[in-house]
């Protein structure tokens, strides 16, 4: 009979030895929040270095996105390698071996969410836009992204992942069951988060018959799927990470012989797996921050993206968020210090609000007229949106119960359509695995 490793690699994933700090390391200051949040706003990130001072962080081995156009990036980066060999070598972590991790997480918001942590793997991964293979990209892959990532990953000793993949569980057989019994398994870790990051906790999952119970409810999964279009993995969050894991492991296979490219472990990237029916996983619209962009350019290009454009004022960016989410027709919300505005679209050149605007945000940067952040929650938009020479695009939210077919039929939606929550609740960098 076939063992479960087997049966779990057929199906793209793999246990793996996970690391955690040792008992005595503050868990609190171990754990910041994934590096392409708060890209506007560099005064959250003065808060967690101020908090993180000199104890062991993550936040030491990341490089976060505010930071990218800093003059320093190459000693911040060689400083971040040279900090993961530290922390090996000073002895920091704890391993966990051959398994996986069973996650909580609870949110200011209320929401109590699952995850499994495993091991991916990259050759089952393809973010192409027209892939059809059995891990896929969800967004349009901004290629430009991976190199300053790489430039960490190919000489990294360590990973350390934010990144979330769904699967689409209508039974609840994966992920659920282990959840049921959690009391039962052994907690790894149990920690509040800084900056509003709620309170996670851990579980380790590597008794036989647990990981046999994830490989059947996986291949029934499975087995249901189109063998022409297999999407059992859909990317949530982190789909830039994960492309930077596969480039950088096609780099390096192409130097080692079969036999090594068959275990080496740079060929899987550590991952959180989301069941997208959890009623506690909510798809959050990631909205757009346009900076030195007149009110005639930008509605000049929404124009020529649309057949008509209707323009209405409303009072708030409450009033704005309920009319755009209506489903008859195609609506944004617009924020400029002249206030809120609802814009209605007929004919418009994208089958969603997200594809139209990144149109006309395309065809805006391509003139130079402007450029963009894309960011997450209403607050950076009401505050920054409202700035002389500034903008606001507020977009409608995703349905969650389509987005499987949607990506199937369609394929990749326009990039940075959507996110799973607000920025407080992505995914705080905790685990670690060595990739060397």
């Amino acid at each position: 009979m076939e063992g479960t490793t087997q049966r779990l690699a057929r199906l793209g994933i793999s246990t793996a030895d996970i690391l955690i700090p040792k008992q005595g390391v503050d868990l609190k200051k171990w754990a910041v929040v994934a590096c392409d949040q708060y890209t506007s706003q560099p005064e959250y990130w003065k808060r967690v270095n101020e908090e993180v001072g000199d104890a062991p962080s993550t936040l030491r081995l990341i490089f976060p996105e505010v930071y990218l156009d800093d003059t320093d990036k190459v000693s911040r980066i060689e400083c971040i390698n040279q900090t993961m060999c530290r922390y090996l070598d000073e002895g920091l972590f704890d391993t966990y071996e051959d398994g996986f991790f069973l996650v909580r997480r609870d949110t200011e918001a209320n929401r109590g969410r699952w995850g499994l942590i495993a091991a991916l793997d990259l050759e089952q991964y393809d973010y192409g836009r027209d892939s059809k293979s059995l891990v896929r990209a969800t967004e349009g892959t901004i290629l430009s992204r991976i190199p300053p990532r790489k430039e960490i990953r190919k000489n990294a000793t360590l990973e350390i992942p934010h990144i979330m993949v769904l699967i689409s569980d209508k039974e609840n057989s994966v992920i659920e069951p282990l959840a049921k019994k959690c009391d039962a398994l052994r907690m790894v870790y149990d920690t509040d988060l800084m900056e509003h990051g709620g309170h996670v906790k851990a579980w380790q999952v590597n008794a036989p018959q647990d990981l046999a119970s994830v490989a059947s409810a996986l291949e029934r999964i499975y087995d249901a799927l189109d063998p022409s279009n297999p999407l059992l993995y859909a990317m949530g969050d982190g789909n830039h990470s994960l492309a930077t894991a596969k480039s950088c492991w096609e780099d390096l296979k192409k130097t080692l012989s079969a036999e090594q490219r068959a275990v080496h472990p740079a060929r899987y990237a550590l991952v959180e797996l989301e069941n997208i029916y959890d009623p506690a996983l909510v798809f959050e619209p990631i909205h757009r921050l346009l900076f030195h962009t007149s009110w005639n350019d930008f509605f000049a290009s929404v124009a020529g993206n649309a057949a008509e454009v209707e323009i209405r004022t409303v009072a708030s960016l409450e009033e704005a968020q309920r009319e755009i989410n209506g489903p008859e027709r195609q609506r944004f919300g617009y924020l400029d210090q002249d206030g809120w505005k609802v814009v209605t679209l007929t004919a418009p050149s994208s089958s969603i609000a997200a594809g139209t605007i990144q149109n006309v945000i395309d065809s805006l940067t391509a003139g130079g007229v402007t450029s963009v952040d894309y960011v997450h929650g209403t607050e950076v938009v009401e505050k920054q949106g409202r700035l002389p020479g500034n903008c606001g695009v507020l977009l409608p939210a995703v349905d969650k119960e389509k987005f499987f077919q949607t990506i199937i039929e369609d394929k990749a939606l326009p990039r940075k359509t959507f996110s799973m929550g607000n920025a407080e609740e992505k995914r705080f960098y905790m685990e670690a695995r060595k990739i060397r």
